[in-house]
Order: structure tokens, then sequence, then C-alpha cells
């Protein structure tokens, strides 16, 4: 049976599949992703173009494969998340997920690539002009294409297990990206070298494009946006403890402005570091745009960084780039708004409600906050005043609750959603979702079985499956 005022899903959605789809297709994610899908197909049609005579089909197929893998992943270093053009118009969540899934394929195809190659491996034969009686790999060709075989195989496993890898984040990202930029730089060589069909100068000329820009993207994380973020520094202004292991953090420019910012992004923040010192992080806004200058974080202790943000000095040099991400009220549209938040992720959801709050918004909300210790509740008085500007009702859930706790008891499930959820036009509200990963994923679901549409529910994670 149905949940008390929720549709049946053919009820859902007041737009037409078809007008849905043509929505879909002129939208800015169907652009970039015609564009991507035309760039790592385009070796193939060059390839094509060229008329050489054909081998066998399991050496076509092996080039093939190759050819577009390379292809994927000289494109991955525009997928890091890092750059608004590409992430402002798909969502930080759908670029990182894609960015994962596609590595994980394209290194897939490579590591396969070679063992099906069924041509013998010898060196070029002067009169083999077309390539056809053996793979010709020199010496040089052979090391650069096992360099970077292996070292692909290596990155793709270290991205998949970081959380389990004993080293600091700041040494994975700077690994990373080096590691990366050096399978591309072996991968050109090799595919130049050796490929039968690379070695076309017009093909030759789009891998030494693709790798051209594959460096550039680096450059601009490593060098053009530190260099920019060295014109506009910040100064720490205060840092307090909100909860158990919280502290708010807040800043404000030392000459000029502050960025603008919508409510509910995130920045990369860099603490009392010069910004080449590459310790970065990923930290959402919970202040508000009409509290500009003044930008606020809420911070957890989980981690190395964030083990000592309770001592960072008044007056330490803070660096910002951004803002990024999509878990904003622009562009959508709820006859009422309901936020689930777990933990820190509460901190994006401050920024969104401060600033409903100083617009004086009068739609209906609804805050449904779990913890596991009523000591790690964020902005207790804070939110009980917003009940006096805004229409809101808050919902306390801890796992753990002291004796004399009255508020609901248990996980961020469907039981508890139900329970706050269940109204008359539910369907038509926004819900915006964060906390960690899991509970995201398991929120979303919850939601989805309780007749909210997903096109209805916004949410951002930084961390996936392995």
């Amino acid at each position: 049976m149905r949940p008390p005022g929720v549709k049946p899903r053919s009820e859902k959605w007041a737009v037409p599949p078809s007008a849905r789809r043509l929505r879909w297709l002129s939208s800015p994610a169907a652009i970039l992703l015609f564009a991507y899908l035309l760039i790592v197909l385009a070796p193939l049609a060059l390839a094509y173009l060229q008329g050489l005579p054909p081998r066998s089909f399991s050496d076509e197929l092996s080039s093939a494969l190759v050819m577009v893998a390379f292809a994927m992943l000289l494109m991955e270093f525009l997928l890091s998340g890092r750059f608004k053009s590409v992430s402002g118009s798909t969502g930080i969540d759908l670029t990182m997920r894609f960015h994962q899934l596609v590595a994980r394929s394209l290194t897939v195809f490579i590591l396969i690539h070679p063992f099906l190659y069924v041509t013998p491996l010898k060196y070029p034969l002067p009169w083999d002009t077309t390539g056809q009686l053996t793979l010709g790999l020199s010496s040089v060709s052979l090391m650069t294409g096992i360099v970077g075989w292996v070292l692909l195989a290596v990155l793709v496993t270290l991205a998949i297990f970081r959380d389990q890898v004993p080293y600091r984040y700041e040494t994975w990202r700077l690994s990373h990206g080096l590691g990366a930029a050096l399978v591309a730089a072996m991968g050109t060589h090799h595919a130049i070298d050796a490929g039968r069909y690379s070695g076309h100068p017009i093909l030759t000329a789009f891998w030494l494009g693709m790798f051209g820009l594959a460096v550039s993207t680096l450059l601009y994380v490593y060098l053009i946006s530190p260099l920019r973020q060295l014109r506009h520094p910040y100064r720490v202004v205060s840092v307090k403890k909100v909860a158990h292991k919280m502290w708010d953090l807040r800043i404000e420019p030392k000459l000029g402005a502050a960025i603008e910012f919508a409510a509910g992004q995130f920045v990369w923040l860099t603490l009392d570091r010069s910004p080449f010192a590459i310790t970065e992080h990923p930290f959402s806004i919970s202040s508000c745009p009409a509290n500009r200058p003044n930008i606020g974080f809420t911070i957890k202790e989980v981690g190395d960084f964030t083990s000592t943000i309770g001592s960072v000095p008044v007056g330490a040099h803070a660096y910002l780039d951004g803002p990024h991400g999509n878990l904003t009220l622009a562009g959508r549209s709820g006859t009422g708004i309901a936020f689930i938040a777990g933990g820190v992720g509460l901190a994006p959801i401050m920024g969104i409600l401060r600033q409903l709050r100083a617009e004086n918004d009068s739609r209906p909300l609804k805050l449904i906050y779990g913890n596991r210790l009523f000591e790690q509740i964020m902005y207790q008085n804070e939110l009980e005043q917003m009940k006096d500007l805004l229409d809101i009702e808050i919902h306390h859930v801890l796992s753990e609750p002291p004796r004399d706790w009255s508020g609901a008891v248990g996980q961020l499930d469907e039981t508890v959603l139900q329970k706050y959820l269940s109204f008359e036009g539910h369907a038509r509200w926004l819900y915006f979702v964060c906390g960690p990963a899991p509970m995201i994923d398991n929120v979303e679901s919850s939601l989805e079985r309780l007749g909210v549409p997903l096109g209805q529910i916004v949410s951002e994670k930084f961390s996936y499956d392995g």
C-alpha cells in the first residue's frame, strides 16, 4: 500500500515524457555529453579515413579499444571537478561519478588490449608499409607502453582504495596528478611511435593536441589558479566551537570584495599555507551571500588537516578557489522545501536557510537533522530562532539519544522520513539532502519510494563506493 498522500508513479510528472526528453537533449549536460562522445570517437573516424587494408578482427578490435580508451583518459583531466565550465553545467556529483566510472572502464580497455593482438610482435619491417605483418614496436615504444600500462593500473587501484591506503590526502592528490601526467606522456609517445593509425600526421596532431590540453589543465590547477588566489587573500576573523568536534570558521577578504557565491556552494580552502602548498580541501560554505564579505565554514575534526582546525589563529592567511557546486536553489522550484541533513552535512543547508531568512522567504520548510549524539547537534539556538522568521519545522533524529530525549530515535531511514514527509502535496516539494555518502544514497532511495520525483531531489557527495 502507498503511504497517505503519495500519488501513483504515473501521476508524479506534470511534464510529458517526450517533453522531458526534448528538454534534456537541449540541456548543457546533454551538449557536453555529445561533445565528449565526438572527441573520444574521433580517433576511430580518423583511422578509418586512412584507408589502410584491414587486419584480423582481433587486431582491429584491440586498436579501436585502446584509441577510444586513450582519448577517454586524456579527457579525464577535464573531468576532475575543478572546472566550472564542466561541473557547473552537469553538477559536481555527476561529474565526479562520471570521472570515476570512465576511469575504470578505460583502464579495463587499456589493460586487455595487448592480449588481443595476434599479429607478431617484431621490429618494423622496411617493406611492411601498411603495418599488416608486424606490430612494429621499437624498443622505446615498447618501454613507454609498458610503463604507462603498469602505472595506470597502479593509479586507478590506489584511487579506488584511497581511504584504505595509509598516507595523507595531499600526498595522494599530488601523486595522482603527477602520475596521471606521466601516464598521458607515456601513452602519447607509445600511440604515435607504435600505433599503426596514430602515426598518420592528422591523428598524431590529434594526440599531441589532446596531450597539450591535459597538461594545460594541470598547469591551471597547480600554477595559474594559485597565482590568481595570491591576488585575493583572505584572513581568518573567528574560530569557535559549535558542537562536539564541530567548528565554525569565518574569513574575510584582506583587500577588495569577497567572492560571489550562491547559498549551498563549496570552495577549495587553503588555510595558513601558500596556495602552492597543495593543502587545499573542499568545504561547503555555511554562511549566506547576504552576510558577505564574511564567509563561513562548518568543519568537523576527522583527519590530519581538520584535527587542528580549532587551533587556527585569528589573522591566519586563507585562500579560496571557487565557488563550485550545484546544491543551490537556482533554477529550481517547489511548493515547499525539505532539508535532510546528517552530521556536518548541515553546513551547506545552513547557508541556504540563512539566505532564506535574509530574504524573508514565506514557503513552508522542514529540516530533518540526524546525528549520533545530542552533543553533535550544531547551531541549536540559531535553528530555534529561525522559527520566528521562517515557516519551518525542525525535527532532530538521534541514534544514541540521552535518557530524557523526546525526539525521534534511529537513523534517517524510510520510517523516519515517512513520519515527517507523508503529507498532501509532498511530491511537489524540493528536497535537499546532504551528509555521508551512504546516508545520501539511502535517503534518495527512500524518497523515491515515497513518491518524490528524482528531479525534485538535490544532493551532492564527495566520496563514492570503491
